[in-house]
This record gives structure tokens, sequence and C-alpha cells, in this order.
């Protein structure tokens, strides 16, 4: 079970008495007035670039090039600049995303001003005009098309790449991927770094500089397009600012009168109750002052969706007609897209220009909350963290009631890099003059540590290169071990231990990265899929187009005929059992499963379960094959309606769509293998035809 840092950790008391209702008094401090009176929209002026984007076109016009500024501040202008310079000349761009949603808003974006001729797109789930002198996509499929380009012995058809969201080189999870592009892409190819503020970018573009033979310019800018004021809201309903101004050039300390409330004893401290926050009294002490809309930040998804219930007392503001502006255009998104007719949260949605936006939610659901509120028809979003990254709908405020996040193992507390990509939703460039980042108590909420964060320095990128099979797979196809052993020294981490910047507690990181290659070698050698010399076998090179999370288990499937090739709906049901990473909390009853789909899926586990183990006992991940995925792919691939689905899968909305689209990319992948499996290939394509449609697909 997941557990909460100590620094944040209180034991839950639970009582029987029924909740009271916290009525909230709206009122603020007199020290607001001058800062509330600058509420407002700015006039509209001319577009006028900043001095770090001219800065910025001009470095990447002679050399590669980081930008490193907050969230908002125009970063996606330099790159449009520098694509329009490319394709002007008649060259090729590509623009990489670390999201699917990112990517089809900027090909939207760059199709409007480049016109849609011009613009392709490429995520797996869409693959639209492929040949286009401007391509969108995600990481992972500029890293594939790096793969295909180093076997072939070609040339990338690019010659300028973006890497948006550059940070996320600092992922633990997907971070490699950013890395490898790094180290693959031919130095002919100018690269752009667009990022949030990062702690450490000399030492990247030190990095990039010493393994691509050309300079790195580092371009930065501190400043926020639009002010931000961090505000407290005391429980009686009182707002304060948050920090005071220090004497003699000092960093900002808490203001006097939350000081005083901090100071009380806990048991002595009026805060609002931990699980009945009154969102409904906090939206209208947040309309009185007209700081609204607001993102509401929250630690849970269930808390999301509870944070609509506690607002059903509030009455929809804004202009009279608005109802019916909301009305009309959720009727428009439902007529594409119908599950939106009949969505659990609509009359909320409707009703209270309120929605809730997380992970679990349909994809088109979020889409919509995310369309209405960028264009001012919403008053608030409750939302997890997540929807700071690489998500555009920013409001006035930002709400936060928790110092710390769930990371998906364990909750920790909120760092600089994290708390400033949130409150970079303040303030809307050209919308607003300031923008506020509000604290409000409770029993999660530690306010120092989070005024800390208001001034803390960004944090630093740390390299997450790893190795796994796909990546072995791959190198193999284009590199002998001896060139990989030399490939291997380019990472950021050999580039860190080098210089001295890496920790002497790191400093045999160069050595384990290799040793854990020659660990994954030797067991591809055992395997079969690797000669003892070190080159792919027949299986070795057709097991590297399998570019998933589990190829070899995939790739023995077949080497042993135990996937069904001639069957699309059980393809996909049994795919869909190397990509769930989730253990249902209830077995399914046998008879809910069908006999040749039980028959299909024992054949595989029981097939398997000597290799899987032979990978387990050399220290390699082998997934555990559930049913419950299985049986509610199958019944999804045999035209089931999602509900039931829903329901067989026991699973939220959005995560069914995402095992569902993630099933479909491994048999795309699959769809690859055409010379050594041509039935399998063909059915993997049928397979992805039958679970590709709405709600897992959608055109909004």
């Amino acid at each position: 079970m997941a557990k909460r840092s100590k620094r944040f950790f209180r034991p839950k008391r639970y009582s029987r008495k029924k909740p009271k209702t916290t009525h909230l008094k709206a009122g603020a401090d007199a020290s607001l007035r001058k800062i509330f009176a600058e509420i407002g929209v700015p006039e509209n002026a001319a577009f006028t670039p900043d001095a770090f984007q001219l800065e910025a076109l001009t470095a990447i016009a002679h050399s590669d090039c980081l930008v490193s500024a907050p969230t908002g501040s125009g970063k996606t202008w330099i790159a449009e600049k520098a694509i329009d310079r490319i394709h002007s000349t008649g060259g090729k761009s590509w623009y990489a995303c670390p999201l699917k949603a990112l990517s089809n808003a900027k090909y939207a974006e760059f199709s409007a001003i480049f016109g849609r001729q011009h613009v392709g797109i490429l995520t797996g789930d869409r693959k639209e005009n492929p040949d286009a002198a401007i391509i969108v996509g995600t990481t992972e499929i500029l890293r594939n098309q790096l793969y295909d380009a180093m076997h072939r012995g070609e040339l990338l058809a690019a010659d300028f790449v973006v890497l948006d969201e550059a940070h996320f080189l600092g992922d633990p999870d997907r971070g490699v991927v950013w890395e490898e592009i790094m180290i693959y892409l031919p130095q002919r190819i100018p690269l752009l770094l667009l990022s949030a503020t990062i702690g450490n970018a000399d030492q990247i573009a030190g990095w990039l500089s010493s393994i691509r033979s050309s300079r790195c310019a580092v371009i930065r800018e501190w400043k926020r397009p639009v002010p931000l004021v961090p505000l407290f809201l005391h429980p009686c309903g009182t707002l304060l600012p948050l920090t005071e101004s220090a004497k003699a050039g000092g960093k900002e300390k808490i203001s006097k009168k939350v000081n005083d409330y901090l100071k009380k004893k806990r048991s002595q401290q009026r805060r609002l109750p931990d699980h009945r926050v009154p969102f409904d009294n906090v939206l209208r002490v947040l309309q009185k002052y007209q700081l609204l809309p607001a993102i509401f930040f929250l630690k849970s998804r269930a808390d999301c969706d509870r944070a609509l219930e506690l607002c059903r007392g509030k009455l929809l503001t804004g202009q009279h007609d608005r109802k019916g502006v909301l009305k009309e255009r959720i009727d428009s998104f439902g007529r594409q897209n119908p599950h939106i007719y009949n969505h659990r949260q609509r009359w909320f949605l409707e009703n209270l220009a309120l929605g809730s936006h997380h992970a679990g939610q349909l994809p088109t659901w979020k889409l919509m909350l995310e369309r209405l509120m960028s264009d001012g028809l919403l008053d608030a979003v409750f939302a997890t963290s997540t929807v700071a990254a690489g998500v555009n709908f920013p409001a006035r405020t930002v709400v936060f009631l928790n110092s710390d996040r769930f990371n998906g193992t364990q909750f920790l507390p909120l760092d600089a890099t994290e708390f400033h990509q949130m409150t970079g939703r303040a303030g809307r460039r050209g919308m607003d003059n300031i923008g506020f980042a509000l604290l409000l108590p409770n029993k999660y909420m530690d306010v120092r540590w989070l005024t800390r964060m208001f001034h803390s320095p960004p944090e630093d990128v740390i390299s997450q290169i790893k190795i796994n099979f796909s990546m072995v797979l791959n190198l193999l196809l284009s590199h002998d071990p001896t060139q990989i052993k030399d490939l291997l020294s380019q990472s950021f981490a050999s580039y860190l231990i080098g210089t001295g910047a890496q920790k002497k507690s790191r400093r045999n990181r160069r050595r384990h990265l290799w040793d854990d290659f020659l660990n994954h070698l030797n067991f591809l050698k055992e395997t079969g899929y690797v000669t003892k010399t070190g080159a792919l076998t027949a299986d070795g090179k057709w097991a590297s187009q399998l570019r998933v999370d589990q190829p070899l288990l995939i790739a023995e499937g077949f080497r042993q005929g135990l996937l069904p090739q001639n069957d699309s709906h059980l393809l996909a049901a049994i795919i869909a059992a190397f990509v769930s990473e989730r253990e249902s909390d209830t077995k399914i009853p046998k008879k809910r499963v069908p006999k040749p789909l039980l028959g299909a899926f024992l054949r595989v586990v029981k097939g398997l379960r000597s290799f899987a183990w032979q990978m387990h006992d050399r220290g390699f991940e082998a997934r555990v094959l559930h049913l419950r995925p299985v049986v509610a792919i199958n019944a999804w691939a045999n035209g089931e309606p999602w509900e039931k689905v829903r329901t067989l899968a026991e699973m939220e909305e959005g995560d069914l769509v995402m095992l569902t689209l993630r099933t479909a990319d491994n048999l795309r992948h699959i769809r690859r293998l055409k010379r050594a499996f041509p039935d399998a290939a063909e059915t993997a394509d049928q397979a992805i035809e039958l679970i590709l449609r709405e709600p897992v697909v959608y055109d909004l």
C-alpha cells in the first residue's frame, strides 16, 4: 500500500458523526486591495517577440539550442519560426512531443499555420501525411525512425528536429527515449530543445556539445509572462497574502497573519474538513474577487470526482446565456462522440460550468474540457497534477490542497520543478494581467514547504538511461558490441561522471551500464536471438521489430507457436495480457470466459512459464499475465458495448482506453513481421481495426 511521506502523514481518525457543512464568509485582507485592482484583461497589442525568443531564433540558425523558460512564455513561437525558415528552403522538420494529446494539438496548430498539405502526424494511433515536410509525432516514433535509418544505412528524412518538453530527459520511465534520440541523431541535423525551467541546463548543453561536436547554446528566461501572486485562504473564508517582501532584498517570507495561523497548535487551528472541503463556498470566494477560472489540483481521481458532488449548491456564474452556449458546445461534441451525451458528469459541466479532468476519464471528455476551459466557458476544473504536464489550458488561479503528490508508488513532497509546472498554469498570456496561486490549509498541506517552492530553483535533470531488450536488439541491427560500447559511453550519465559532476555513490554507473548491456546480450545469445559473435540470428532480426515493453515474451510466443495467428479476436485479446500492468482485485468467474479464449490464454501462460522463469532467474522482468484484460479486449473486439466491456475490465474508462491503445500499438509492431509471420501480420492488421473504434478513437 502506498504510504505518505512522514512529513505529511497523520493517522486517520474515524467518526460516526455526520460531517458538518462548512460555510465560508468571503473576505479579503486589506493589503490585497491594490493587487486585486490590477485584475483584468491586457489591452490588445500587436505581438512583439521577447528578447529571449529572438536570441534563441538566432542561435538555432548556427548551432543546437536549449531553451529553458517558464510554462506559457512562448517557446513554441521559437520552434514555429525556425520550422518556417527550414520549410521556406525546401527542408524537412520533425517536432517530437512526449504525449499523443500534445502531438494532436501541435498538429492542428501547425496545420493552420503552414497548411494541412504540408504537415503530417505520427503517433502510432494516427498516421497522416507521413511524407510531409513537417512531421509532428511522439518521441518514441522518432526514436524508432532513427533505429530504422541506422539499420538501413540511410539518412533520417529531416533537416531540423525539435524536442518539446525536453526535461522529460529526467523522467524515470521514458527519459531513456529522449537520451537515445540525442545520442543517435546525426550531427548534421540541428536540434532545438524546449523545456520548462531546469537547474542544470549548462550540463545538458555541455554533454550535447561533447557528443555532437558542435556548440549547444543555452537560452534562459526566468521571468513569467504573467506575474504570479501567492495567496492563502484562511478557513474562515478570508483571502490573505501568503508572503510579504523580506527586507534588504532577501527572499519573501510567510506573511505575519498566515504565520500566526500556522503557529497555533494543530488542535487550535481552524481547518477545512479533510474529506468534505466546501468547494462551492471556495468558488464563491474566488468569484467575488474575480479569481476565476481556476484549476484545483487534487491528490486523486476520486477526489476530483468527489469535488464535483460537493459543488451542487453552486450557481452558474457569468453571462446569462452561458448555460445555453455550454449546452450548444457540449451537444456539438456529443454529435461526433455519442459517449459524451450520457457521460455521468455532464450535468455538472452543463449546469455548473465545472469539470473533472484526470487519467480515468475518456480522452474525448478530457479534450472537450480543455477546449471549453481554453475558450473561457468554465469556472473551474478539478484535476490531478498530471494535467500540468503538456496540456495547455491555463486559468487565472491555481489552487493547491496538498503539498505532496502520488508518483505511482508512494506520496512524496512536490519538488520545485513539479510545483513550477503547476503554477505555470496560473495567468493566461493575453487574457490576464496577473495570475494567482492559492493554498488551502488541510490535513495534507505543508504551507511552509510550498512557500519555499515559490522561490526554489528548478531541479536538475538526471540521466535515466537504462538497457532493455528492444534497445539491444535494435542496436545490434546496425552496430557490433564494440561500437555499442562507444555509444553507451556517450550517455549523459557518463558525461557527468567524466566531468566530476556525478555523485561518488554513482561513479560506477558507466560500468554498470555496460555490464547491464552484456547481461542482456548474453541472455539473447543463450536463447538463440544473437550468435556467439554478437550478431543477430534470423529470430533476432524479426524480434527487433517488436519495439514494445515485453518483446522477448511475445517473440517467444511466436517462436513456440503459442500465439493465435489466424484469429484476430483472440490475437487482440491475448496481446492485451502482455500490455496490462495491473492485477484486478477480484478473479473473473470462468463461466464468463469463452472456452476458446480460456484455452488460448492457458496455452500461452503454460507455454511461456519456463521462459519467464528463465528471465526472472537472470534478473529480467517478466510480467505475470492476467486473464481479466484478456476477457475485456476479447469482448470489445467482438463488438460488445463499451459499458459492458468496462464492467468486465473493472477499470475506469481512461484506463480501459489506454489498455486498448497499447494493445493496438503492440499489434502494429506484430504487423511488421510480414516476412517471418505473414498470417500473424495480416491478423494483427484486422485486430487493430476491430478494437480502434469510438470512444477509443475520436474526431473532435
